[in-house]
């Protein structure tokens, strides 16, 4: 459940036993198919979503109701527990435990650090200080359900009074601004889990315009320049997002109201589809790209030059208009 690009079947209500240990995954092109198996020595089992009703004989064929789901969910841009919390409500599918929508706790412990910028605010403001130890959400809520510091008592119900709530409804607040903000918090640590694989990109980028062949076939040229644009500006995008958020949160604690905070949270939450589609859609690519050519010396740049015109390119224009439909 920590991924971009890989939705475990076992979570959906899904008929057929033998999809509960399939998952839905986003191949290189962006395509979402049905991955069967994945094992080192075999490769990877994947089947086109249309194609389900053949393989497992479905007497009802295309209208099969684990069908009418997977159509459903193979499009969506991100797989990721945030955006699927909407598009799961949007399409009206029910879960039977909403709660498999969540991060793991291995994940949650990575994202402590990024946390701390949204976790401080809330300790300086209650107990004065940062020096308490917290570890991850949870030891926040915790601290603020069962405050071991008289003085923090007067502060939780100033705090309590600005958000127009009861006392004992401040560790509920606490739990949605941690869960709005660890979304936050996830989609920065995957941003910066692809600098590195942008860098190799881009550095591979400047290795094949410099080269003689390459120089020779100006379509080639043209589309890698496009594709390596549009995959470094679909970055800067993201770190333009993220800043705003940032701007917005430092509002959210200088003039604290339950409006406020109900508007930077549905303004982050409107943008869960779009930044998971978005990073989703850059991983994936990156991801292929590292897969393939590990550092930038690896390959050559031919054969660079066709992975580029054929993975490479096929779906680039979806993540783009991701971006730009948001935008506007």
């Amino acid at each position: 459940m920590d991924s971009l690009y890989v939705l475990p079947l076992n979570i959906m209500p899904l008929e057929t036993t033998a999809l509960h240990g399939a998952r839905l995954i986003k191949n290189h092109r962006l395509e979402g198919v049905i991955e069967l198996f994945s094992e080192e020595n075999t490769g990877s089992g994947q089947i086109r979503v249309d194609d389900l009703p053949d393989h497992f004989q479905w007497k009802e064929g295309m209208a099969h109701p684990d069908l009418q789901i997977l159509i459903r969910l193979a499009p969506l841009p991100s797989y990721d527990v945030y955006s699927l919390r909407r598009s799961l409500r949007d399409l009206g599918i029910a879960l039977g435990d909403d709660s498999s929508l969540q991060l793991s706790e291995g994940k949650n412990k990575e994202l402590t650090a990024y946390m701390s910028s949204f976790t401080l605010p809330l300790i300086k403001q209650i107990y004065g200080g940062d020096d308490l130890e917290v570890t991850n959400f949870k030891d926040l809520v915790g601290l603020f359900k069962d405050p071991d510091v008289k003085k923090a008592i007067g502060k939780l119900k100033t705090m309590a009074e600005k958000l127009n709530i009861q006392l004992d409804q401040i560790p509920r607040f606490l739990e949605d601004y941690g869960d709005i903000f660890l979304s936050l918090s996830y989609y920065r640590n995957c941003l910066d889990r692809l600098q590195p694989l942008l860098e190799n990109f881009v550095q591979s980028m400047n290795d094949i315009k410099k080269n003689y062949k390459i120089k020779q076939d100006k379509t080639l040229l043209s589309e890698a320049a496009k594709i390596e644009k549009l995959m470094v500006g679909l970055v800067e995008f993201l770190q333009r997002l993220f800043q705003d958020f940032d701007n917005q949160t430092q509002d959210l604690w200088d003039n604290l109201s339950a409006e406020r905070f109900e508007q930077v949270k549905k303004l982050i939450s409107d943008y869960h589809t779009t930044i998971g589609g978005v990073l989703c859609g850059l991983t994936v690519k990156m991801n292929a790209w590292v897969s393939r050519y590990p550092n930038p010396r690896t390959g050559s740049p031919i054969g660079k030059g066709e992975f580029i015109m054929t993975d490479m390119r096929q779906g680039a224009a979806t993540i783009r208009e991701m971006a730009t439909n948001h935008a506007r």
